[in-house]
């Protein structure tokens, strides 16, 4: 797909604007682009609790998912800094659910970036095949009930 990245640079750059930050005053703004050639913008979102907070990265990839999108081929972050903005752990795990060849675009406040794909950002994946791994497999209630019954000490 031909999408100019500075587009979704300058969607990332807007979305911005609209953070939520009055904790840290580090306001960042996403944009991802969808095979298709939809975008979706997120802007962090802060919490006094602050477990609470949600970055920009994942309202854009949660907004885009809300609305029926399961299919990216990109993400633009930025949080007008002198670096390039990097997505934080969360996020990369939260990207690499729907692809690993999904490039980020990591902006500094000058619009220059940095591309690498959640692959490269995120090589070792907790991912769909580690939940199955180590499943195991009964075949009748019994067995399952021995290995839920409780320890009597």
């Amino acid at each position: 797909m031909i999408f100019p990245v500075e587009k979704l640079i300058s969607a990332a750059s807007a979305a911005r604007e609209r953070a939520y930050a009055p904790y840290s005053n580090f306001s960042v703004g996403a944009a991802i682009l969808t095979r298709e050639g939809r975008y979706y913008t997120g802007c962090n979102v802060e919490n006094s609790s602050f477990g609470l907070t949600c970055c920009a990265e994942r309202v854009a990839l949660f907004k885009a998912v809300s609305n029926g999108e399961r299919n990216f081929e990109a993400i633009a972050i930025t949080a007008g800094t002198d670096d390039h903005c990097a997505p934080c752990g969360a996020c990369r795990q939260a990207l690499a659910e729907f692809g690993a060849e999904i490039k980020v675009f990591m902006v500094n406040r000058l619009g220059d970036y940095r591309m690498q794909t959640v692959s490269e950002l995120l090589p070792s994946v907790f991912g769909k095949n580690a939940l199955t791994a180590g499943s195991i497999e009964i075949s009748d209630k019994k067995s399952i009930d021995s290995l839920i019954e409780p320890v009597n000490r």
